[in-house]
């Protein structure tokens, strides 16, 4: 099984320093460790990596209640994974599908979803469905997984000098970044890294940013996207149908991973999850609205590209091939903070977002 290392540290134990002029015993000062968050406000320039417009969906809804804009901003995944829907997606937004559609479903603890109210919505009362443009692709259940050479070569065989050279800078940092993960083991015998916790694969990592799941050995070893909060999947019929990528949806709770391989995972939300989270919840079958006025227009969706320059959206990602982004992982997983008292000496993939930050224009 092919693995990319990331650090995670073991759990730091407090020794007590007893004094022999003294009855008493005297505690060692407690260190000071920095929160998640601190480590990420800290982290320098170089760590964070700027998303392209063209990765970009922007999905304006009406206004709320007040009067105030609602905006969703989605970043799509890179390649090699999905790419089938995604294309599908980018079709549909440069045809304008999604303007006049709406939010249908909102499941508690579950999902947001989003379409063409008559698509599969046994409460709507609608009976026609809006056409979809020509040029869709049907993608097969076997890229719900990408193989992991197929991985390999689009990330360090492909590409010009450039991509090459990055690629091995980042085969460098994970060499080391694996022999100090190596050195904390050999300190501590109770050493776990927290990849090796997961219960839905053989494996969990971060990809280029990207939570992922692969099991498998050699030619046979395969990746996949996780559903964790935020995430943006496909919504779709019983098997073989896949979904177009016309129906999609957001997670808004506890990470559903026994979608994984079953559904596409084509993005995740990095601005506005807020303005879905905080919507009523469905009372027709699984959480679709029963009544249509309860639906949220969807006033547009485009692609970043397709704004105008002043109104793109600027976005940047926390590099997690960074040694910093290791300290973040290792901080999210064993909580030392003044706040915890006890680290938990471990996290779920989906319980180590990755951070994203809006970037002012100019910057």
């Amino acid at each position: 099984m092919t693995k990319f290392p990331l650090i995670a540290s073991p759990i730091v134990f407090m020794a007590a320093l007893m004094s022999a002029s003294s009855l008493s015993a005297q505690e060692l000062p407690k260190k000071e460790y920095p929160s998640p968050n601190a480590i990420v406000d800290a982290a320098p320039a170089s760590d964070w990596q700027a998303i392209s417009a063209s990765d970009l969906l922007v999905m304006d809804l009406a206004p709320d209640a007040k009067g105030e804009p609602r905006r969703v901003v989605i970043q799509l995944m890179p390649p090699p994974f999905s790419q089938g829907w995604i294309g599908n997606i980018r079709k549909l937004a440069a045809a304008k599908f999604w303007d006049g559609t709406s939010i249908n479903r909102v499941q508690d603890n579950y999902v947001v979803q989003w379409g063409d109210a008559g698509y599969d919505n046994p409460e709507s009362g609608e009976t026609e469905q809006k056409a979809l443009p020509d040029d869709l692709v049907e993608v097969p259940e076997s890229e719900y997984v990408v193989p992991v050479e197929q991985y390999l070569d689009a990330k360090f065989v492909s590409g010009s000098a450039g991509d090459a050279a990055e690629a091995a800078a980042d085969a460098a940092e994970a060499m080391a970044l694996s022999a100090l993960e190596d050195e904390k083991r050999a300190a501590d015998p109770n050493y776990k890294k927290w990849e090796e916790r997961d219960p839905y694969s053989e494996y969990a990592q971060f990809l280029d940013s990207w939570p992922m799941a692969e099991s498998g050995d050699g030619e046979e070893a395969v990746l996949w996207p996780v559903h964790c909060y935020g995430a943006v999947g496909v919504g779709r019929n019983l098997s073989p149908n896949t979904g177009s990528g016309a129906e999609l949806y957001t997670v808004i709770g506890h990470a559903p991973r026994h979608l994984d391989r079953n559904i596409a995972v084509v993005g995740r939300i990095v601005e506005g999850i807020d303005h879905l989270s905080s919507l009523p919840r469905g009372k027709g079958q699984l959480g679709f609205y029963a009544d249509p006025k309860k639906r949220v227009p969807i006033q547009s969706i485009r692609l970043g590209n397709d704004l105008a320059e002043a109104e793109r959206p600027q976005f940047e990602y926390f590099d997690t091939a960074s040694k910093t982004f290791a300290s973040y992982a290792d901080a999210r997983a064993n909580r030392r903070d003044p706040f915890f008292i006890k680290p938990a000496g471990g996290a779920d993939i989906c319980n180590i977002p990755v951070p994203v930050r809006r970037v002012k224009a100019g910057e």
